[in-house]
C-alpha cells in the first residue's frame, strides 16, 4: 500500500466514524467537529510515532473509547473489519504473518495428533476406558496438557531451562498419578483426579509466559488465555456431542451400531485434541478488541450475586447448616472458583485508569457474599473433622482449598473497597490476583504428592 492509498483509506475511515457519530441527534455538527479534531490529532501523533494509518486510526479510536461513549461503541461495532484490514493486507508484513499462521497451524496439528496418540497408548498395554476408568481419570490431563504446553512453548520460543522445567513437572505429575498403590474406590484417587489438572494447568501457564514468569502483566495474560481456552473448549465439546449423536443415529438407521467407535475413539481422542486446538484458537484470535470471557463476566456477575445473596438469606431464614459430604464440598468449591473466575476475567478486561463505578460495587457484593459462604463451609468442615468423623483426604483437601480461597477473597474484598473509596489504585488488585497464582500451584502439588501417603492411601 502506497502512502497516498493509506491516506485515502484513513480519510474514508474518518468519514465513516463521523457519519456514525452524527447519527446521535443530541450532538450538533460543531460537537462532532471538535471530536474529529481530537481524533485526527491522536492519529497524527501515532503516525509520527511509526504506526501505519490503519493502525493509528484503530488505536486512536480505542483510546477515545475511554473518553467518549460514542467512540467506544464505534470501536466495538467496527473492530472486526478494522482488525481484518490490519492482518489480511497483501504487503510484506501480511506475508510474514501468513507464513507464521501456517506454521502455527501445522504445529497445532502435530501436537493435537500427539495428544490423540497419547490417549490410545495405554490400550496397547491392555488398559481400557471401560475397565480401567480410575487410571484414565487420573491420567487424562497428562495425555493432552503436555502437548498444549509444547505448542505454547514452541510459539514462545522457550529456552532450554524452561523446557527442562516443563518436562520435569509433567514427569512428576505422571509419577504422582501412577506410583502410589491406590484402589479404585480410594478417596485419594478422587483428590488426585481433581488437583492434578490444576497443578498441570499452571505448568501450562509456565509454558505460556516462558521467561516472563515474574511479570504480573504476563500472568494476567495467562488468566485471559484460560478464560478464552475454556470457552472454546466448551463450544467444541458441544459441537462434538452433536457430531457423536449424528454419527450414532445415522449409522444405527442402516443397521450399524458404532458405539465402540464413538465411545472409545471419537470422544476421548476428540477431547484430547480439542485441548490443543482450543489453545491454538485463542492464540490465533488474541488481537480481537473484545473477547468472549469479559462479556460473559458482565452478564453473569449480577446473576451470581443475586443467587449467592438469596442462598445466604435462605441459610439465615432456615438456620440450616451446610452439608459437608463429598458432592456438596465439590459443589461449594466449584461455586467459589466460579466467583473467583468472574472476578479475574473482569479484572483482565477493565481499564486500569477508569474510575470506580457501579459494576465495581456489584463485584464487591459478589466477593463478600462468596466470602460469607466460604466461612460457613469452613465452619461445617472444621466441625466434622473435630467430631467423631475425623479427617479424610476429601475433607482435608476441601479445608485447605477453602482457607486459600478465604484469604484471596478477603483481601480482594478489602482491595475492592479501598479502590471504590479511591484510596488505592486498581493495579493493586491486579497484582494481588496474579501474585496469588503460585499459591494454587503449591497447594495442588501438595495434595497430589503428599496426601496419599499421609492418609495411608485411603
Amino acid at each position: 500500500m502506497t502512502e497516498q492509498d493509506g491516506q485515502e483509506e484513513l480519510e474514508a475511515q474518518l468519514e465513516q466514524w463521523r457519519q456514525y457519530v452524527l447519527r446521535r441527534k443530541e450532538l450538533q455538527p460543531l460537537d462532532v467537529d471538535e471530536l474529529e479534531d481530537h481524533l485526527r490529532g491522536s492519529v497524527d501523533e501515532l503516525i509520527a510515532a511509526g504506526l501505519s494509518p490503519d493502525e493509528a486510526f484503530l488505536v486512536a479510536v480505542k483510546r477515545m473509547g475511554s473518553l467518549d461513549e460514542l467512540s467506544r461503541e464505534f470501536a466495538r461495532e467496527h473492530s472486526e473489519r478494522l482488525w481484518k484490514q490490519l492482518v489480511l493486507t497483501a504487503d510484506t508484513g501480511g506475508a510474514v504473518a501468513d507464513r507464521r499462521s501456517r506454521r502455527d497451524l501445522w504445529a497445532m496439528v502435530i501436537c493435537a495428533a500427539g495428544a490423540v496418540v497419547s490417549v490410545k497408548v495405554p490400550a496397547l498395554f491392555g488398559l481400557s476406558l471401560q475397565d480401567d476408568s480410575s487410571f484414565y481419570a487420573r491420567n487424562f490431563t497428562l495425555f493432552a496438557l503436555p502437548w498444549l504446553a509444547a505448542f505454547l512453548a514452541w510459539r514462545r520460543k522457550a529456552r532450554r531451562p524452561v523446557i527442562a522445567i516443563l518436562v520435569a513437572l509433567f514427569a512428576l505429575g505422571a509419577v504422582a498419578a501412577n506410583v502410589y498403590p491406590l484402589s479404585d474406590t480410594s478417596q485419594s484417587v478422587v483428590v488426585t483426579s481433581i488437583h492434578l489438572p490444576i497443578a498441570l494447568w499452571l505448568v501450562v501457564g509456565l509454558a505460556y509466559v516462558a521467561e516472563d514468569w515474574r511479570s504480573s502483566r504476563r500472568r494476567m495474560d495467562f488468566i485471559r488465555f484460560t478464560g478464552e481456552w475454556f470457552i472454546y473448549l466448551v463450544l467444541m465439546a458441544l459441537g462434538g456431542g452433536v457430531l457423536a449423536a449424528f454419527l450414532f443415529n445415522t449409522f444405527k438407521a442402516i443397521g450399524i451400531v458404532p458405539q465402540e467407535f464413538v465411545s472409545h475413539w471419537l470422544l476421548p481422542c476428540g477431547a484430547a485434541a480439542a485441548a490443543v486446538v482450543a489453545g491454538w484458537l485463542v492464540e490465533a484470535k488474541q488481537s480481537v478488541v473484545e473477547n468472549i470471557a469479559p462479556v460473559l463476566t458482565r452478564l453473569f456477575t449480577p446473576l451470581f450475586t443475586a443467587a449467592l445473596l438469596a442462598f445466604l438469606v435462605a441459610v439465615v431464614w432456615t438456620s440450616h447448616g451446610i452439608d459437608v459430604e463429598r458432592e456438596a464440598l465439590i459443589l461449594f468449591d466449584l461455586l467459589l472458583v466460579v466467583v473467583l473466575g468472574l472476578l479475574l476475567y473482569s479484572l483482565s478486561a477493565r481499564d486500569p485508569l477508569a474510575p470506580p463505578g457501579l459494576f465495581d460495587k456489584l463485584q464487591l457484593a459478589l466477593v463478600v457474599s462468596a466470602l460469607a459462604i466460604d466461612v460457613l463451609v469452613l465452619l461445617a468442615i472444621a466441625g466434622r473433622i473435630t467430631d467423631e468423623y475425623g479427617s479424610t483426604p476429601n475433607r482435608a483437601a476441601a479445608l485447605g482449598e477453602n482457607v486459600i480461597l478465604l484469604v484471596n477473597l478477603a483481601w480482594s474484598a478489602w482491595l475492592l473497597l479501598t479502590f471504590i473509596r479511591r484510596r488505592k489504585p486498581f493495579a493493586a488488585l491486579e497484582r494481588w490476583q496474579t501474585g496469588y497464582l503460585p499459591v494454587y500451584a503449591v497447594w495442588a502439588w501438595i495434595v497430589v504428592l503428599a496426601f496419599p501417603p499421609l492418609f495411608n492411601y485411603v
